[in-house]
């Protein structure tokens, strides 16, 4: 089994889905009591959000790209970061470290195009959905986005930070998502991006309109790949 180190804390509820998602899945392909080799360090949050909303990028990515040092300095084989948006700055943590970053995009474009799927919706923060990284990495999989309007970004960002980056799940709220899903469906849209690790916390494949591609539950199934060595 190999050693892989979280970077998490952002937010505490996506960092716990990845712990308990890694470990269960874990344990139901090896059976018995196993459980997950892997290490956690988790940063203040509100340092980040912080820093996000002063758009000082660099400054988050040093300490992202610390918190992957220490990890690899404890013995971890493999990153992963417990975020979307915080891959943004992805190539400044890889190039902190000589261990591998299993990149969140990757793991959910592959699943995309599993699927044969060209045009798909996207759910995220603010940040997510139009400052490009995303879009600019999706496509090298032959993988067009489609997002919400201005209106739209606005209210899905303050639902992520304001409730469920605080675990406060509100009907009103998935509603909002449902209908916003809709609307990208109208446009072309053949599936949707759960954007941000705590998207799934509203939006399952029993709700939505389209094929949802959970990038939380895709990404953590990449880092028990690495584990296992598979």
């Amino acid at each position: 089994m190999q050693k892989i180190g979280i970077i998490g804390g952002m937010s505490p509820e996506s960092t716990l889905l990845y712990y308990s998602q890694i470990n269960r899945s874990i344990n139901q392909r090896l059976g018995k009591n196993h459980s997950a080799d892997l290490l956690l360090h988790s940063v203040d949050f509100e340092t980040i959000v912080q820093l996000q909303k002063n758009n000082q990028w660099e400054q988050a990515g040093e300490i992202l790209a610390a918190s992957a040092v220490i990890l690899e300095n404890m013995g971890a084989q493999a990153i992963i970061l417990a975020t979307n948006t915080m891959h943004k700055v992805a190539e400044q943590i890889q190039t902190a470290c000589q261990i591998p970053l299993l990149h969140i995009i990757d793991s959910t474009a592959l699943a995309i195009r599993q699927a044969g799927l060209t045009k798909i919706a996207l759910l995220g923060t603010r940040f997510t959905m139009s400052d490009g990284f995303y879009d600019d990495r999706i496509k090298k999989f032959g993988i067009q986005l489609v997002v919400p309007n201005d209106e739209q970004q606005t209210e899905i960002h303050r639902i992520i930070f304001d409730e469920l980056c605080l675990n406060q799940i509100n009907r009103t709220s998935r509603d909002y998502y449902l209908n916003v899903i809709h609307d990208l469906k109208t446009q072309g849209a053949q599936g949707v991006i759960l954007g941000c690790t705590e998207i799934c916390l509203l939006i399952n494949a029993e709700n939505s309109l389209l094929p949802i591609f959970d990038s939380t539950a895709l990404h953590t199934q990449a880092a028990v790949d690495f584990i296992l060595g598979e």
